[in-house]
């Protein structure tokens, strides 16, 4: 991806989901439909998963941001493919709700950083898709609402991810009430880690985090999300323990180990940072 402003498979006239080049080594990938709240449905699912899948493979893209146009980070699930939903079998639900589980893994395991940017509601399965973030910048007015319950559903897919970024307790409460709960609320309990003032402020602090990550090797950043996964929820055993000592060897004697412990010991510049940083 060469272009200052990439796209996915469709122009960005008929595309719901954009893909965008905000700086040297950063991509965007943009939920543009303003109009229906950002709202998705299968179509602009599987427009995500090949959005996601494109950045993950691309080798100029160190971090991906997440983010959408308009009022709204996204209202959740569009109400024409609910009523969709509502006439399809068993099995066609079991397979449409694959492909939303699919688009949660795919986002969570994306081997770079990726930070999401929450303007406004995030209901339903936005809330999963912050969660799969690494990174989740929001403004005050943001709000955050799991409210499947509300129509007889349950936030199932999103489940997994939701409840490791705020907790079992939390999600208890939140997954059976559907109460909506602002920004620094998502904050204290996790989803949400920076809470600016506005959408102004929060592309402000956006650009500052992109400052600090653009400091970083790329590879170690890759292995540093990997490791978070491979020791989450694990007992310290000698397998856990073992692995961990592989990683850091491994990646001390690897080109990108080598030359960042030259540079901190010679001190210079490591040559992954942008001139401009």
């Amino acid at each position: 991806m060469t272009d200052t402003n990439v796209q996915s498979a469709q122009t960005e006239q008929e595309s719901a989901v954009l893909l965008k080049r905000r700086a040297q080594g950063v991509t965007e990938i943009v939920l543009n439909r303003p109009d229906k709240r950002n709202a998705f449905d299968d179509v602009i699912i599987q427009q995500l998963i090949s959005a996601i899948t494109d950045v993950d493979a691309d080798s100029e893209t160190r971090v991906v941001i997440l983010r959408s146009e308009g009022k709204h980070f996204s209202a959740g699930a569009d109400l024409g493919w609910m009523r969709r939903m509502a006439d399809n079998s068993q099995q066609e639900n079991l397979e449409d709700s694959r492909q939303l589980a699919r688009l949660m893994d795919c986002l969570n395991h994306l081997s770079k950083p990726v930070i999401g940017l929450v303007q406004g509601a995030a209901y339903g399965g936005a809330v999963g898709l912050a969660a799969c973030c690494d990174i989740v910048i929001a403004t005050e007015t943001s709000s955050f609402c799991l409210s499947e319950v509300k129509l007889g559903l349950i936030p199932a897919v999103i489940s997994p991810y939701v409840v490791r970024a705020i907790g079992e307790r939390q999600a208890r409460r939140f997954f059976i009430s559907a109460e909506v709960f602002n920004a620094r609320d998502a904050e204290k309990f996790g989803l949400v880690h920076i809470v600016c003032d506005d959408i102004d402020a929060m592309n402000t602090r956006c650009d500052e985090m992109l400052q600090q990550l653009a400091q970083n090797g790329p590879e170690a950043m890759k292995a540093a999300k990997s490791l978070v996964f491979a020791v989450s929820h694990k007992p310290i055993d000698s397998i856990v323990i073992d692995d961990t000592a592989h990683r850091i060897a491994d990646i001390r004697v690897g080109k990108e180990g080598q030359e960042g412990l030259s540079a901190f010991l010679n001190k210079r510049r490591a040559n992954w940072i942008p001139e401009s940083n």
